[in-house]
């Protein structure tokens, strides 16, 4: 253990209580309410402390401009979007009432924007212009088993006319040959055309393949009576002549099982500077869970989800052009569990850690990869261990960019599991044969860690679970700071607050990181009383601003073209030592695929530095960046808004 750890384990000893920072009121200055053990409160804001372990803050908005906060962003103004969408509470879903906020942590103003549907569980990634893509979201809430009524399920609908494709509205009821049952369908439903299928050697007709469409139906009545037990194939009733021949569904159990969420299709862009959403063309899948990924060309893979009958999308991936706005599927058929952490390599592929959200067959998707999109071609990659606790694990790209190395955190087994994994593990995809080795262990098995990095080419890692949702009063108060360069964990002081499922992190352009959410199944150890959405959100200031002084930054273009060069002026031009342009987070369900800090060359000048950015799109993607510079000391500037186009 180094000597700085070795102290702040010794100062952080019998340290106990809470620190608030609370809102005095709307667009006002914050200010600090102290709690009642004075003690602590003089240990942890002694300065020493603060320089050798950071500082946390919770910060409180008035009681109207709370709200769950499950999704987060980093806008090139230096504001953040805060969305919950109807907030994982179904009497806001079925009132409408979906939230989005604005929130300047400079001014302390927050600000509330009309939210146009149920972006609860989206997609989103930062885009070339500056606006973030916000993908999917929620159509239905789930209903457990218990709270279903009428039995129900999937239905596969099936179309053998190779001539024209069939189109059944909402409402059209399917009544199985062998049980009898009528069940209706709650959507429309486009069913293609069959595919003729011809023999390649001699053109002689073989088949009709029949094209297949997913619709979800329910029974007619309530009552255990209605579930069927086995398959059976269902006759659409209204069809006459060749229609009633040719279309017929295929339905396994229909049951009182639980039914999950379904997503929707909705798509948008969110304008920083107008500070509204902007729609676009809907997906041609509905995702709920979904993760969005910057491509080589600029465009954004879309992929992953539940779709509108509440099933994971069947690996129909799709892509967004922001020049058209419009959505295309990609060639190949690839599934995944939802929220899949996939990034952009700098050979243009896409690089699969296995991290998810969860949902999702336990065999299908779940083994980490190199996933070429153009080909479909993915080939798997070896040595990850605690392989079967990667559900609501961390991904994060170490810093700097350029290595491509990327540590995994954590995780947890699949679905609703008690198993969490105190692992992290590291790959160097430069390496001819890559390969996962495990870095240093987490002092307790992990669910949800937060993970952001820092200008100093550091990773804050805090917060998380050990066990699903919080159960058993588990959140782990405990927060440390991985160094790439000696491959070891520093604990840094311990957060004020719980942080587990639907919480995230972001780096804040003046170096401090903002922490956002929480949503604990239960509330205590005996898992009774029920869990409470955490709505404060909580600041960590590093080691690294209770410094005597930090480098300065000013001046310079706000547009860097790849491969040019800027100068910006600085005071301290003789202490700086590193630049780096750093992606801003959008963060959700322990899923942020845009961060990543690239490292820039650079020469000093008489008052500055000019800076140059590296020429590849797949390591600089177009879009705004954070300009950082640190000292000899480690200390960071505060950041410059530049875009590379």
């Amino acid at each position: 253990m180094k000597d700085g750890a070795r102290r702040r384990r010794a100062r952080r000893l019998g340290i106990t209580g809470v620190v608030v920072l609370a809102l005095a009121g709307m667009n006002g200055p914050w200010l600090y309410r102290f709690g009642t053990d004075k003690y602590h409160q003089y240990t942890i804001n002694k300065p020493e402390y603060k320089a050798d372990n950071g500082h946390w803050d919770i910060v409180q908005f008035p009681k109207e401009y709370r709200q769950n906060t499950i999704h987060a962003a980093l806008l090139h103004t230096g504001k953040v979007l805060l969305v919950a969408g109807s907030g994982n509470n179904q009497n806001n879903f079925d009132a409408k009432r979906f939230d989005t906020r604005i929130w300047d942590p400079v001014k302390g103003t927050i600000k509330k924007i009309p939210t146009p549907s149920d972006l609860f569980c989206t997609g989103h990634t930062q885009l070339s212009n500056g606006n973030l893509l916000i993908a999917g979201g929620t159509k239905r809430y789930e209903k457990l088993k218990g709270d279903v009524t009428k039995a129900g399920g999937l239905m596969i609908v099936h179309n053998e006319n190779p001539d024209k494709p069939i189109t059944l509205p909402a409402g059209t009821k399917f009544t199985g040959k062998k049980n009898g049952k009528t069940f209706v369908s709650k959507d429309p439903v486009l069913v293609p055309r069959a595919k003729k299928v011809f023999d390649p050697a001699t053109g002689v007709f073989l088949r009709n393949d029949p094209g297949l469409g997913r619709i979800y139906v329910e029974s007619q009545r309530s009552g255990q009576k209605h579930e069927t037990g086995t398959q059976d194939n269902y006759r659409v009733q209204g069809l006459t002549g060749t229609d009633a021949r040719n279309t017929y569904g295929i339905a396994q159990k229909l049951a009182l099982d639980k039914k999950d969420f379904q997503g929707i299709r909705d798509a948008y862009e969110f304008d920083p500077v107008a500070e509204k959403y902007i729609k676009v063309d809907p997906m041609n899948e509905a995702r709920w869970y979904p993760t969005l990924t910057t491509l080589s060309d600029g465009k954004v893979l879309s992929l992953s989800g539940l779709d509108e009958i509440g099933q994971l999308v069947p690996g129909k991936n799709e892509v967004f052009d922001p020049k058209t706005k419009k959505w295309t599927y990609t060639k190949g058929i690839r599934q995944f569990p939802t929220y899949p952490a996939i990034s952009l390599m700098q050979n243009g592929k896409l690089f699969y850690s296995g991290s998810n959200a969860g949902y999702g067959p336990d065999d299908v998707g779940r083994k980490p990869g190199v996933w070429d999109v153009e080909t479909n071609k993915f080939t798997k990659l070896k040595g990850l261990s605690d392989a079967n606790m990667m559900e609501t694990s961390g991904t994060v790209l170490l810093p700097p960019a350029q290595d491509e190395k990327y540590m995994v955190i954590g995780g947890g087994g699949v679905g609703e599991s008690q198993l969490s994994s105190k692992k992290t593990r590291l790959i160097d995809l430069l390496d001819k044969n890559p390969r996962f080795v495990d870095g240093p262990e987490l002092e307790k098995g992990t669910r949800y860690p937060q993970s952001s990095i820092l200008p100093d080419d550091t990773v804050l890692v805090s917060g998380g679970s050990e066990d699903y949702r919080g159960r058993g009063d588990s959140n782990i108060l405990q927060a440390r700071i991985y160094d790439p360069k000696s491959n070891t964990f520093d604990r840094v002081a311990d957060p004020l607050v719980g942080r587990n499922y639907h919480s995230g992190s972001l780096l804040l352009p003046d170096g401090r990181v903002m922490f956002f959410g929480s949503d604990s199944l239960y509330a205590d150890k005996a898992d009774t009383k029920p869990g409470v959405f955490e709505q404060r959100i909580e600041i960590y200031t590093p080691p690294y601003l209770y410094r005597d002084s930090r480098p300065s930054l000013s001046g310079g273009p706000k547009t860097i073209a790849r491969g040019g060069s800027a100068t910006f002026s600085s005071q301290h031009t003789s202490s700086i030592k590193t630049a780096r342009l750093i992606r801003p987070s959008a963060s959700t369900h322990v899923t942020d695929v845009d961060q990543r800090s690239i490292a820039l060359d650079f020469t000093k000048t008489k008052d500055g530095i000019t800076v140059t950015v590296p020429k590849s799109r797949n390591l600089v993607e177009s879009g705004w960046y954070m300009l950082f510079v640190t000292d000899d000391q480690g200390t960071p500037s505060k950041a410059q808004w530049v875009r590379v186009p």
